[in-house]
């Protein structure tokens, strides 16, 4: 199997990453999976921010470390005691592969799986540790318990939602994180009702799908914020009712409610943004935060708003998804033409050309740019 490892960070974040090379690919053995995992064959990965977080060193990870976290691929074998899942299937990888039994599990909110978190945490498998081994026999980690910059992966059966095969390859791709992170927030996080407004800061694919989930929830105004002027029309054709620049924020806000959002979403992963959209809801609205500022990042706001005036700050991983049934909600919707998903779709490149795809993100001139192993 082909796969994408990152073994060390570059020595400067401000060098082309299609010049430094950051991300090797390697050729491994593929392993076998174990009692409850499920080998995949990728089709499709997914670049998200998240993978450009860990190899600029924002999102610590230990290496070395095979990344991606969002694909679609097709089920080609199947460990023991395996049986929802059948060799051929087309399935959606999910990057928290929910035990069922913890905690957070039992009260209803799979995406903050306890287990998940650990084994995720430390590269491992939610089943067992890594089985990735490098040319010398060598730890490989796992990303997101997905490792989806490859051929082939290994993963939790958990990990996996099986889709239709009329779903585009190029859409189905993009439901594992983007899909599920961006509207979830509306849904689960904030649930969000018709009528309701919204402001969206930072337009990419996860920003962007909050915008569609706000359209789709019925929303009275959405306002999409980015410094990207370019990204503006694209808002609009996912639902946005007016774009601007986070200096223009205010005055669209004004204009569209008088005195605050309800909904207030953190998208750019900036703690001084959280500020921000704080500083724009009416009495009682919530910001969501779904973006990942740096670990030293610090929030400092005006602590009389959440008493004073009923205001609510919000975490949101992976949109408290459910994602069985979330993504099955969500192609529906595709399909009833609801929720143009394929907009976020940039354009698609070999997995070889990896390292440009970095610097593309990282310069916000693509939203999701797909990769074929």
């Amino acid at each position: 199997m082909r796969a994408a490892i990152l073994r060390e960070l570059p020595a400067g974040a401000t060098v082309p990453y299609a010049q430094s090379r950051p991300l090797g690919i390697e050729e491994l053995d593929s392993p076998r999976p174990r009692a409850g995992e499920v080998g995949v064959d990728i089709i499709l990965s997914s670049l998200c921010h998240s993978d450009l977080s860990v190899v600029n060193g924002s999102r610590p990870r230990p290496l070395p470390m095979a990344l991606g976290h969002e694909a679609v691929g097709r089920v080609a074998s199947l460990g023991e005691g395996v049986n929802h899942l059948q060799v051929g299937a087309k399935v959606v990888l999910v990057f928290v592969p929910s035990c069922g039994d913890c905690r957070a599990c039992a009260a209803g909110r799979p995406a903050l799986c306890h287990r998940a978190a650990a084994s995720n945490t430390d590269g491992n498998l939610l089943h067992g540790p890594a089985l990735l081994r490098g040319p010398h026999g060598e730890r490989i980690n796992h990303h997101l318990g997905v490792s989806a910059f490859a051929s082939h992966a290994v993963v939790a059966a958990e990990s996996l939602v099986p889709i239709d095969d009329d779903v585009p390859d190029e859409v189905a791709a993009m439901f594992g994180c983007a899909v599920l992170t961006g509207i979830g927030a509306i849904r689960h996080t904030a649930r969000l009702e018709a009528g309701q407004s919204v402001i969206v800061y930072g337009l990419g694919a996860v920003g962007l799908a909050a915008v569609m989930g706000a359209a789709l929830q019925g929303a009275g105004s959405i306002i999409a914020i980015d410094p990207n002027t370019d990204k503006h029309a694209l808002a609009l054709a996912c639902g946005a009712t007016a774009v601007g620049t986070p200096e223009e924020a205010g005055d669209l806000v004004a204009a569209a409610t008088g005195d605050g959002v309800d909904v207030a979403i953190e998208a750019s992963g900036s703690a001084a943004v959280i500020g921000q959209a704080l500083g724009v809801l009416t009495r009682g609205g919530a910001v969501v935060c779904v973006g990942l500022p740096h670990p030293e990042a610090q929030l400092t706001v005006p602590a009389l708003g959440f008493a004073g005036a009923g205001k609510r700050l919000l975490g949101s991983y992976m949109g408290d998804a459910r994602p069985a049934e979330d993504i099955v909600f969500y192609v529906r919707a595709w399909r009833e033409g609801r929720l143009p998903v394929h907009l976020l779709h940039t354009d698609t490149r070999p997995l070889d050309r990896i390292n440009e795809a970095l610097d593309a993100l990282a310069e916000g001139r693509v939203i999701r740019r797909l990769l074929v192993p």
